[in-house]
């Protein structure tokens, strides 16, 4: 598993690190803000269209193969970005990363099902999610401290060696683990899987940018209706392009649900928490980063601990305990004012990011659990496009919140704008709450499948039989 495990590593680093170098980005190609953020438009575009195909792919062509040509992909974009003359080939490169991170996210986990037993699933998932959650803590120290010693394309550097050592890992030690069935392709499903999801991500995304502008509508009505096509077609078709009906079992159904309200919660705290030091309590981004260091560290160990703690424990006791010390941490954040003491808001972070692991692993791992062998790759996919979506509406969703707090804010006589930023927040942050309440009430639903039966040896009388 370490050549994926690096993959999806490092993946996330190339996600979470971008939004540093946009400034910079603007300045030596002379481009405007809306479109240098298509870098982290067009990556989660790219992962939005790809992920839901690889459960297919991976029917058709061989794991090790797959995860060698999308670690080729990413090693050649982060080359392309490295030497760029201009934006539009560097967004060129940013795809081909965003086309490799697609395919080797629900290719760890899907081979996760197939190389662990059953009893060790919790554990394995545990370090799939210390090696994902560890990407965010690193990436923007990393990122700022290469663009103050080189420039930003020093990054792209760096992803670059990286890959090189994941393709290694991945050729010595990876197997091929699922099995391949070859079923009959279905062009019809396999476009309407590109524009549904892809105009739908490419919305959502662009929704803070832009509002609900008729070209932001016009994408999420097309995204809905043709996904409406796609998932009918589906559920009616002798070989779907992605098993939907995953998501009839009721042991898989309800801990996917819980696995993206969590992630959308994490997202929209993360979307909001960093903004509100340095526009709230007026922070220098400097010190709001190194602030979110020990909530980070202290979520990648909670990660780790969280898987192992499964396979004792099951999901349900892990998941209510971690909603309630989310529910705690995230009501500390609405006490965080301009003139806050530091020590509050550190406490309120790392009481989340000690609470989000415990539901986001326990329910993941139970999630997997629950699949027969043959939908693990359909499984995977299927989650990892739910929190990809989920996640992108629910960024969109709390700046949404955002602006409409300050506004409220205004509109009642203030003119503190940190103040302003600071009740804006707060909205927010009762959206995350709000996910949080979700994933409680699920959890009383949540049914948990049982350890692999184990072969108990049987005495047959012979001579009875004989006779």
């Amino acid at each position: 598993m370490l050549g994926l495990y690096i993959s999806v590593f490092l993946g996330m680093l190339s996600e979470t690190s971008m939004n540093i170098t946009l400034p910079d980005l603007m300045t030596d190609f002379g481009i405007s803000s809306g479109t240098a953020q298509w870098m982290v438009v067009g990556y989660m575009l790219a992962i939005g269209v790809v992920l839901p195909c690889v459960g297919f792919m991976l029917k058709w062509i061989k794991a090790k193969t797959l995860v060698l040509f999308a670690l080729a992909c990413f090693l050649i974009g982060a080359v392309v970005c490295t030497i760029a003359p201009t934006f539009p080939i560097l967004l060129v490169g940013r795809i081909m990363q965003g086309v490799s991170t697609g395919i080797v996210l629900p290719t760890m986990y899907a081979a996760i099902m197939r190389v662990f037993p059953l009893h060790k699933i919790g554990a394995a998932n545990g370090v799939a999610g210390l090696v994902i959650m560890f990407a965010p803590v690193i990436g923007p120290t990393i990122a700022g401290a290469l663009i103050g010693a080189f420039s930003w394309r020093a990054i792209f550097a760096l992803f670059a060696v990286v890959a090189v050592v994941a393709i290694v890992c991945t050729a010595l030690f990876f197997v091929t683990p699922i099995e391949r069935t070859r079923p009959s392709v279905d062009v019809i499903s396999i476009l309407a899987s590109a524009i549904g999801f892809g105009c739908l991500v490419a919305g959502v995304s662009l929704i803070s940018d832009m509002g609900f502008s008729v070209a932001v509508i016009g994408l999420l009505v097309v995204g809905v209706l043709v996904l409406a096509c796609y998932a009918y077609r589906q559920l009616h078709i002798a070989d779907p392009l992605l098993d939907l009906r995953a998501l009839g079992i009721a042991a898989f159904r309800t801990p996917a649900i819980m696995i993206s309200c969590s992630f959308s919660c994490t997202l929209a705290f993360m979307y909001l928490v960093p903004q509100e030091l340095q526009r709230g309590m007026g922070l220098s981004s400097t010190l709001a980063g190194l602030l979110m260091l020990p909530g980070g560290v202290i979520n990648a160990l909670c990660t780790l601990a969280a898987g192992r703690l499964f396979d004792r424990y099951g999901a349900k006791k892990l998941v209510w305990a971690g909603s309630v010390l989310t529910v705690i941490g995230g009501a500390l954040f609405f006490a965080i004012g301009v003139s806050t003491p530091i020590a509050l808001f550190l406490a309120a972070h790392m009481i989340v990011m000690i609470g989000i692991p415990f539901i986001q692993q326990s329910s993941q791992s139970a999630a997997l659990k629950s699949l027969p062998g043959h939908m693990a790759a359909d499984g995977s996919t299927i989650m990892n496009t739910m929190q990809q979506v989920c996640g992108a509406i629910a960024t969109a969703v709390a700046t949404c919140l955002l602006g409409l707090g300050q506004m409220n804010y205004t509109a009642a006589g203030g003119t503190n704008p940190a103040q302003g930023f600071v009740d804006g927040s707060r909205y927010g942050y009762l959206f995350g709450l709000a996910l949080v309440v979700v994933v409680l009430a699920c959890s009383f639903l949540l049914k948990e499948r049982q350890e692999e039966p184990k072969l108990v040896p049987v005495h047959v009388d012979i001579e009875k039989l004989a006779a």
